[in-house]
Formats: C-alpha cells, structure tokens, sequence
C-alpha cells in the first residue's frame, strides 16, 4: 500500500452521503453532475466480483458506456478507503490512482518534480516559491484560482493528523497577483515542489471544505477535484464509480469512466482478471502470478520495502537488547527467495534498488545494542492481508522468532481495520510495506515521518534524539547530494536502534488486460489509469 497516516473517520462525508437523496442537484444530492443529468443504479455486491462489473451507466451492457462512446474501465483495487476517501492521508493515493486528484505538481520516472496544476515555478529566496498555475477548472465547473489553491493547501496545513508530506514544515500559501500562488515556508525547504507532489496535497474546489452539518474537519472529493475521472458514486468501502470529467485541462479521457471495486483477497483479484471480469488489477500476489499469461502480467521495481517495526516505546521491544536479538534473529533471504519467489529483493535498508542512487551511498549501522537471549519473551506481532505476500512473510518471521526464543501471537487483519491500533502501539511487531518515496518524493521525508518523535506514522514507536538530529540534518541539506548523504547517514542511526528491520524490496506485479491501453503504474504507486488509459 501506500501505507500511510492514521484513521480519520470524520475528515469526508462521502460514506454517509452514498446514497442520500437530498439537495437542490435531485436525487444524486452531491452527486449529480453539473454538466448533465446521469442515471445511475447501485453496484453490485456479489462477493468475489462475480458480476460486479456490468456498466452502471443508462442500461448499457458489457461494461460499455451509453451512447457508443466506448468501454469503461474495470478496476480492481486491493486497499478500501481507510479514512473515508479523506485527502489528507493514506485515501489521497486511492484518488491519485484513479486520476481524481492532482496536486501542483507531480513526479516523473526519475523523481524530479515536473508541472501538474502548476505550469512553472521559481524560488524566490530561501523560503519562498511562486507558483504560477495553468488555466484549469474544477469538477464542479469553477475556475481552478490562486484563492482556491491557497484555500486548499491551507486546509492541508491544518488537517490534523497532519498528512506526512508536512512533517516538520510550516507552510502558508497565498495568492500573489495574476495566475500565482506565493508558498513561504518557516524554515528553508529546498524540495518543496516535491513535497507538493504529494497526493494527500491535492487541490479541491472550495465546496469540498463546505462541511456537512457543520462538521469540522469534513472533506468532500465527489467532483471537486481537477483530474480526468469524478467520482459519482462511492458505496462504502466496497466499490466506486467514476465517471469521466469532460472540461479536464489535460484532455478528454479517452474511457467515459471507471468501475472500482475494493477487493482486499489477492486471489479474487487475479481470477477476476483471468475471467475477464476486470480490466486492471492491482498488486497480483507472486503466487497467483505465474498463472496469468505473461502478455497480462506488469512487473515493476518500485521504491516500496517490506519491513518488520519493533514496538520501541513499550512493552518488550523498549529494551535495545531484546530489539537486537529480534534483528539478529530474521533471515532476509529467505522471505526474498521463499515467499515472494524471486520478486523481491533481500532488505538491505529503508531505501532499496528501485532508488538506485542509494546503493554507492550506504552506510553501515554502528552502536548496536548487544542482543540478549529473549528468555521466552512474550509478543504480538501483527500484519494484514490486503498485500498477501505479508501474512506468509509474517508467519515465516513469527517462526524465526520463535527459534530464537521469542513465544510470538500472530495476528492478522485487513488493513482498514489494523492501522490505528498499530500506530496506538498496541503490538509489540508489526509487518509493513512502505513506499519509501511515496508521500514527497523526497527521500529525506520518509525518515521524518516515520522514525521522529514528531513523526506521524512512527509504526516503531521510535523516539530517539540522535536519530533527530541526523533526520534534522538531512532536512537542512539544500544540495541535492549533499542531501542524499544527510539521507543515508541518518538511515544508518536509524537502522542503529533496531527499531525498524528491513526484510524485502518489493517489485509490484500489475495485471492488465491484453485489450488495455495506456495503465501507468510507476515506481512511487501514485498512478494507475489516467486520461489516456482504455480499452
């Protein structure tokens, strides 16, 4: 996953609003379209897909759009939204997937930040970026402004938790006269147009932060974004449906919309593509790989790694020592060789091969804790199955442990229902994908919210003053080089505490169907269909 911040329930009315009919725009309420009226009918919830994938579109059938326009696009996805479809947290990558949400800017294959909402940009001293923006409108039909920007990444600002691209920055924006948007920060950030790449820094209309019976906090991304596809339906966490967005800046989508369902069982989504009852599905499990045609299957490195968190701030993983005899006792190997069966890479630090520039830069950890015998040590380690693979790789770990002396309780749930307990610290281990560059690109970013005291999804619980300073560095290097040194140096404090052990570097398979065009999955996950994306 994108595996990212902690439940906000409250943050988007979307769940409670799915099916409501109220409103001065008719039956749909918040739904209905503001260029034209759409009929539209429940997806189904037939378990596993069977069916689930007919077009819901004017009585079209097949999955094809009404009025000849062409097919739409079946998606299967493996994460439902954890924190109803909010934009300030893990639900941002979900909406940047489906080409709902854009930020200023965006990535390219090789990391650097390239224009997005915004056309250009240039520094304008140490703490301060103008942004100048193309011409755009939102879904709802008003003009994408440097008002409506500012209003936006304010919000952001404000969210609480707030979203890991701002870990430990202090940012306002204000409108600066024609098209330009002035961004200042409190403190020199010399990758600030990265960490606007962030998905959970997309820019909504103003109507999105019109909260619902006053509710504070309330985010409402149905047709309120500027990417190719709205959502024009959201049924719980089971499935979605987008529709195409004509007045996109970037072009009329070449799919009139796309069907999404929320399919956490790996094997239900492979079979969905194999049967034909998906278009896209993503993250194949490495078992059920080999059973796709080699034409279906998309295999690509990414900056994602697989590691095990050790619960740092209470209960037995406080003492350095047990944290030690924990790392020393897990053989990377053979969780690369075995449960992932040749499509990953063994841990070697935060950062893997996918981020080539890391390798010649790698620092060996020093000032280890000496391990001591765990005696029967008592623990719970936790995963989720929406990954697949980390279930088998956690049960391998749990035998690992337990050979070292370890007694572990293995639990497993689906992700949704597992983060906020992980993050409260009610388990001792926890087995995680993280995508290391997904929230800014910046690699320095990662380190700051997931291993600082201030970090906002510190899953090893991990508070230590020398990992700070060493994050604190690497935030201050302006040079790029520079920085990514500062980087590595401070992943070597890190990796010091045995907080945090690195098992795999994940390669992630997409299934696409042979008929598909124009999927784009990408190293950092925050693509998936765009406008140029059909069948």
């Amino acid at each position: 996953m994108y595996f990212s911040r902690s439940s906000r329930s409250s943050r988007s009315s979307l769940s409670s609003r799915s099916t409501r009919a109220e409103g001065p725009r008719g039956a749909l309420g918040p739904f209905g379209s503001r260029r034209r009226p759409r009929v539209l009918v429940f997806l189904c919830l037939a378990p596993f897909l069977a069916g689930c994938f007919a077009s819901s579109g004017g009585g079209a059938g097949d999955g094809e759009a009404s009025g000849g326009e062409g097919a739409r696009l079946r998606v299967a996805l493996a994460f439902p939204p954890a924190e109803n479809l909010s934009p300030f947290g893990a639900d941002a990558t979900i909406l940047s997937r489906l080409g709902v949400t854009e930020g200023l800017t965006a990535l390219d294959a090789n990391g650097s930040a390239v224009p997005a909402l915004a056309a250009s940009w240039r520094r304008e001293g140490d703490r301060s970026w103008l942004f100048t923006l193309r011409e755009a409108v939102f879904q709802d039909g008003t003009d994408v402004t440097p008002a409506a920007v500012a209003a936006s990444l304010g919000r952001a600002v404000a969210a609480r938790p707030a979203p890991a691209a701002l870990t430990g920055v202090a940012l306002t924006a204000k409108a600066a006269g024609g098209a330009a948007v002035r961004v200042t920060t409190a403190a020199p950030d010399p990758v600030l147009p990265l960490r606007l790449s962030s998905p959970s820094l997309a820019v909504l209309a103003p109507k999105a932060y019109e909260a619902e019976g006053g509710k504070e906090g309330a985010v409402d991304v149905a047709g309120t974004g500027t990417g190719p596809f709205e959502i024009t339906r959201l049924t719980g966490t089971t499935a979605a449906r987008l529709d195409r967005f004509d007045d996109y800046w970037g072009g009329r989508a070449q799919s009139p919309g796309v069907d999404v369902r929320f399919v956490a069982d790996g094997s239900a989504r492979a079979n969905a593509l194999r049967t034909g009852e998906v278009d896209v599905a993503e993250a194949i499990p490495v078992a059920q790989a080999a059973g796709l045609d080699a034409a279906t299957r998309r295999e690509i490195a990414t900056t994602r790694t697989t590691s095990l968190h050790l619960n740092a701030r209470s209960g037995v993983f406080r003492n350095p020592a047990l944290r030690a005899a924990a790392r020393a006792a897990v053989d990377t190997s053979v969780l690369a060789e075995g449960v992932y069966e040749g499509h990953a890479d063994a841990g070697a630090g935060i950062y893997g091969p996918a981020v080539t520039w890391a390798q010649g830069k790698r620092v060996q950890p020093s000032g280890r804790a000496r391990a001591v015998a765990p005696g029967g040590a008592s623990i719970t380690l936790a995963t989720y199955d929406n990954r697949p693979e980390l279930p088998e790789a956690a049960q391998v770990v749990k035998q690992q442990l337990e050979k070292a002396g370890f007694r572990v309780k293995l639990e497993v749930r689906e992700y949704s229902r597992l983060e906020s307990d992980a993050l409260a610290g009610r388990f001792d281990a926890f087995v995680g994908a993280r995508n290391s560059l997904l929230d800014t690109g910046d690699p320095v970013s990662v380190l700051a919210g997931d291993f600082t005291c201030a970090g906002g999804y510190n899953l090893s619980r991990l508070c230590d003053p020398d990992v700070d300073r060493a994050v604190g560095a690497a935030q201050a290097a302006a040079d790029p080089d520079r920085r990514k040194d500062a980087a590595m140096a401070a992943e070597a404090v890190i990796l010091g505490t045995d907080a945090v052990v690195p098992l795999v570097h994940q390669r992630i398979i997409t299934g696409v169907a042979a008929n598909v065009r124009g999927v784009a999955p990408d190293p950092y996950e925050r693509t998936l269909v765009g406008a140029g994306t059909r069948r």
